[in-house]
């Protein structure tokens, strides 16, 4: 299960840059070091996101691989 959370996390993370969050700010200038730690907000935030339930994907893949390994050969 804690993989198949760090998968939700990591496709949560590519879907909030999707959007546009973490995007440099034009009012402060950051520049470069601002656009590096985005993707280190993002990932948090992803994870935290996870943590409080997701959007159930993670359930969804751990119950499909035990279903998988459980199956007859």
């Amino acid at each position: 299960m804690t993989q198949a959370k760090a998968l939700e996390a990591s496709f949560l993370a590519e879907m909030l840059g999707q959007a546009g969050l973490g995007a440099p700010s034009e009012e402060f200038g950051g520049g470069h070091g601002e656009e590096q730690f985005a993707s280190f907000l993002k990932q948090e935030q992803a994870r935290l996101m996870v943590e409080k339930g997701g959007i159930g994907l993670a359930e969804m893949i751990f119950r499909s691989l035990s279903e998988r390994d459980n199956a007859p050969r």
